[in-house]
Formats: structure tokens, sequence, C-alpha cells
């Protein structure tokens, strides 16, 4: 299983991305563009899987999280997602 941090500049890819089955388990939108993905595919497979659902001009960044990030004013239940997930950095 891999968490991956995805960031997309277009609200409506948000929403694409959202309702769709995709190669993940689960997605928590953790602001506005700032998504989390579970995963047991690759990073390239889950970063294809977006750009797909994109306009060929949109912004997208996907990154993979091994330990767990700070983070303050995310939406509600992203940091107890992520420690359920994620090992704190060592």
């Amino acid at each position: 299983m891999a968490v991956c941090l995805v960031w997309l500049e277009d609200a409506a890819g948000v929403e694409a991305v959202l309702a769709s089955p995709g190669p993940w388990r689960e997605v928590v939108e953790a602001g506005p563009g700032l998504l989390l993905v579970e995963s047991d595919e690759t990073l390239s497979r889950v970063y294809h899987e977006i750009k797909w659902m994109l306009p060929d001009d949109a912004a997208l960044l996907v990154a993979p999280l091994a330990e767990r990030p700070k983070a303050r004013g995310v939406t509600a239940g992203t940091v107890r997602w992520l420690r359920a997930r994620l090992p704190l950095p060592g």
C-alpha cells in the first residue's frame, strides 16, 4: 500500500478523481486541490489515471509519501487518516 499526495489546480479535476473508482482504495480531500490517495498501484499508475481525467493543459503533481507530513489547517479528519497509514518521520 502506498499513500500519494496529489495536487490539482482545477476543482473539476478534484471532483472527477473523487467520483472515480480509479486504481485506489481511498481518496481524501485534504484541502482545495489537495488530495491524499491510498493505492496498491505504482506511483506511475496513479499519476496516469488522474492525468487522463484532466484537460491536457491542467497542472498536476503526484508525490509518494513514505512518512507522515506535518499538517495544519487541513480538512477535518485528514491528520487522523494520515496517522492510520504512515509512520512518523525518523
